[in-house]
């Protein structure tokens, strides 16, 4: 279960976000503050894996929460902001300082769970191992990655509309799910090729990705296409 905190001056935006929020498995709103002090003494006294900031707050914005934040040892909480600034110094400031992603206001439901199911997808893939090579990290980047989703005219770097299309096509003709070897030897490419097509397609909601546990060895990651 994930641990949510919410960070928002307007209690009715808040009260929304905790709605969206009860929509989603695995996830759960641990606690609430109107104002940057309040978040972060919240903060320091519980557990929380992701904070949902907004920028404007009465006593702080929301940059300077994120330093007093990483200031004081908290630096195992991740953070999405969610704010109606548009200044781009805000933008700026809220990426240097490793923000998962930010959100413009108003946010629709689908775009709110789109990007708490990114980061649900984020954190486990990166507590599947222990020790890490490039595939992994190259797929753990691709999940964090902001890029546009999948259009018939705009790909993100990296990913080859001809290509992608023969990953999903194999995908569509599956049933029991299919491992990146395997789909790597369908498609005669790399591993880390074809890990990183089917991240994307985890990333843009189209498959889903589980740890299988086998009898020895370390769990292998298996994606399956998502019912509808």
């Amino acid at each position: 279960m994930l641990n949510v905190f919410i960070a928002e001056d307007d209690f009715r935006i808040a009260d929304i976000h905790e709605q969206f929020i009860s929509k989603i498995n695995g996830v759960r709103v641990v606690g609430k503050a109107l104002n940057g002090e309040d978040t972060i003494n919240a903060l320091t006294e519980q557990p929380v894996d992701l904070l949902l900031l907004d920028i404007y707050m009465p006593d702080k914005l929301g940059v300077e929460v994120i330093t007093e934040l990483r200031t004081k040892g908290l630096k195992d909480i991740d953070i999405i902001v969610i704010t109606a600034a548009n200044e781009r110094n805000f933008l700026e400031e809220s990426l240097r300082s490793g923000v998962f992603s930010y959100l413009i206001k108003p946010v629709l439901l689908d775009k709110f769970v789109e990007e708490i199911e990114r980061y649900k997808e984020y954190k486990k893939l990166l507590n599947s191992q222990d020790y890490v090579d490039q595939e992994f990290v190259d797929s753990l980047l691709i999940t964090n990655s902001n890029e546009p989703q999948i259009n018939e005219q705009q790909h993100p770097k990296g990913i080859d509309p001809l290509t992608l299309k023969k990953v999903t096509e194999i995908m569509d003709h599956l049933k029991d799910g299919i491992t990146a070897e395997e789909i790597r030897m369908k498609m005669g490419a790399s591993r880390t090729t074809a890990r990183r097509y089917l991240e994307y397609l985890v990333s843009t909601g189209e498959i889903n990705a589980e740890l299988e546990y086998g009898v020895v060895g370390r769990p292998e990651r298996k994606y399956y296409r998502r019912e509808n």
